[in-house]
Parts: structure tokens; sequence; C-alpha cells
């Protein structure tokens, strides 16, 4: 006969909140000197096997999914090396967190990313504006965001993490037609 509920999954947190409520629990009903030190000491072991545990299901759960690989060496050592998907994961990553550092002194030059990515990349031209507008753009048109300090690296990188360079202009200016209304926005 199969069990209808099964039991919940701890996860490591939770764990060690509750080593730590039966430590308590332990410590408070003994009155030895001698057994709070085993009680500290156990609870010490018990803490790093739980760390351990997470560390070991957390990698096998990388493994599994195919962002690293593993390689065992001659001295008995293992490596983890990261997949080219696990690359691209943490290149996701990286590029969510992109933001265009202020210079020290604005040269008064708007730097402008022009883009027309065709509809059958939607999703890449979408990435693409969202990432620009994370990293600080602001849209001036539909496809077309406006930055006052140096970025052309970063652009170029998002251009060729999307692989849009065909579609993507980049130009420096000395002026725009709103500028008032764009200093304002970027507080210059």
């Amino acid at each position: 006969m199969r069990k209808r509920y099964s039991e919940p999954r701890i996860g490591p947190t939770a764990q060690k909140v509750m080593l730590l409520l039966w430590g308590g629990l332990a410590l408070g009903l003994t009155h030895s000197p001698q057994r709070y030190f085993k009680i500290i000491r156990m609870i010490g072991k018990e803490w790093k096997n739980i760390e351990r545990r997470a560390l070991y299901n957390a990698i096998k759960s990388l493994y599994r999914s195919r962002l690293i690989d593993v390689v065992d060496n001659v001295n008995g050592a293992t490596t983890l090396i990261l997949t080219e998907r696990g690359k691209k994961k943490v290149l996701t990553y990286q590029i969510d967190e992109l933001k265009i550092q202020p210079m020290k002194k604005w040269d008064k030059k708007w730097r402008i990313v022009l883009f027309d990515i065709p509809e059958n990349m939607k999703r890449a031209r979408d990435a693409f504006a969202r990432v620009l507008k994370n990293a600080g753009f602001i849209k001036f048109q539909k496809s077309v965001f406006v930055h006052p300090f140096e970025c052309k690296d970063e652009v170029d990188f998002i251009i060729e993490f999307f692989n849009v360079r065909p579609y993507v202009r980049f130009v420096t200016a000395n002026e725009i037609d709103n500028e008032l209304h764009m200093k304002k926005l970027f507080n210059l």
C-alpha cells in the first residue's frame, strides 16, 4: 500500500533551525557541564554535515541540469567545470546586473542606441531593450535608447550576447532636440 502523503522536504536552513531548537531543548534539560559541552560539539558537527549535504545536493542539481560537468583527477580530487550552457547562464545573470557607470565629468555627448531587430527575433529584441533599460538607458522612441555616459563597451557586450550586430547602430551625438528634458531625467 502506498503512502498518501510523503514526508515534507526540509531544506538546509530549516534543518539548521530544527537542530538549534533541538540543541536548546537538550541544553535546557541537562544540568551537567560535561553534557553541555558534548551537546555543543555534537551541534557543531551536525551543522557542518548539513552544510556538506546542501552543497552536495546543489552540485548534483547543477550536474543534472547540465550547467556543470564533473572531472575526476588522477590524484583523487574532483574538478567542477562550467559547461557552455552553464557559461551562458552565468552571463545571463551578469547581463541582468549591468549598469552604466557615471563619468566624473560629463562630456556633454549623448550615446544613442538604435535598433531594428526583425520580428522573427522578437525574444532577442525584447530582451535587448529590457537590458538597455535596466542598465540605465532611457527610451527615446520605440527602438531608440539614450544615455549620457560612455557605454560603447557595454553596448557591444549586449549586442554580442544577443547576437544582433547587423540590426543595431550606436551613435554619439553632441545634442538632441529635447536635451533639457533628458538632462532632467539623468539628473545632469
